[in-house]
Order: structure tokens, then sequence, then C-alpha cells
């Protein structure tokens, strides 16, 4: 199975290892728990009729981990495509071969998009699954949106890139719809 590294914690990237992970991809999050999310308020996300934001980051990161993603506390400092496929993901501590990348912050995740030679005037352009023109790089959240960023919108951008990865892994278009238990 294919493995994916994601950079960035926020509600784009924990939507995407959630996703990723309990469908038994191997995820690894870059993650410091600096997202813009410790900020913010959430009377607006479905489902949920008011949160703090901390209090989200928490439940999500909870949540992804309960699920098998890897919550790795580095920062990123160079992403290199790899000999063949993929690509070289390195932190100070080491690098991590991924099949996948998605970015999934902001200033970090930008830096990291121009060195690849995809961010063009502060934004990363990406197709209607939030792919890059680079092969296995995806860009979602405020990486895209920087001046429309919304909680709820970066969530679903994280599982459009999600299901993406997860039905060119199948080789045919995947859903993620769970039933309830039988009782």
């Amino acid at each position: 199975m294919a493995r994916v590294a994601i950079v960035g914690d926020g509600p784009a990237g924990l939507s995407a290892a959630l996703l990723l992970a309990k469908n038994d991809v191997e995820t690894v999050v870059f993650a410091q728990d600096g997202t813009a999310m410790h900020h913010a308020h959430l009377f607006n996300y479905l489902g949920i009729e008011e949160i703090g934001g901390s209090e989200f980051q928490a439940t999500a990161r909870r949540q992804v981990t309960a699920q098998g993603a890897e919550l790795r506390d580095a920062e990123v400092t160079t992403i290199d495509p790899a000999d063949g496929d993929g690509f070289v993901v390195r932190t100070a501590d080491g690098e991590l071969h991924a099949d996948y990348v998605i970015l999934a912050g902001s200033k970090q995740a930008r830096e990291l998009a121009a060195a690849l030679g995809v961010e063009r005037d502060g934004r990363v352009p990406v197709d209607t699954e939030n792919r890059t023109e680079v092969d296995r790089l995806y860009a979602v959240g405020r990486v895209v949106r920087p001046e429309r960023s919304q909680a709820i919108i970066s969530a679903g951008a994280g599982a459009v890139a999600a299901l993406d990865i997860l039905s060119r892994e199948a080789g045919k278009d995947v859903h993620d719809w769970d039933t309830p238990p039988k009782e």
C-alpha cells in the first residue's frame, strides 16, 4: 500500500489523514500543531453547533491517530522528487520516502511548493481533485485559497485529495461511505 506524507495539521491535512488512515494507507502527518485553528471559534462547521478551534484541533488529532495515522512533531525542510516515483521528505531528524505528498498548510507549505516550482503569486494552483502540476503532489487548504480560508472548505479539500489518492491506488473510483453498525 502507498505511503502519504502530509505537511500541515489543520482541517485540510487532518481530514486527508483521517480518510487515508481509515482506509489502511500508511499516513504520516508532519504536524507542529501551529495551525490557525487555535485562533478560531467555529459556529459554521456542519454538524457541530459551536466549538473552540483548539478543542476542535485536539479532537481531530485524536481522531486521526486513533485511525492509525502518525503525527510527527517535525518541520519539513525540503521535498524532492525521488528516483522513480514519489518524493523524499526531509526534516532535521531524517527523511521519509512517500508515494504521495499533500501540502496542507500556509507559509511552510507555500515555501515547499515554491521550491518544487508549483507556487504562483502566493498560491498553489490545483485541479478539481486538488492535484498540482507535479504528479502525486496535492495542495489543500490555505496554500490554495489564502484569501478565502474557511475550516469546512479546507476539510473538504483534504477529503477530495484523499479520495483521489485512494482511487488512484485502487485503479477505480472509490467511495468513502460508512454504514451504521447493525443492532
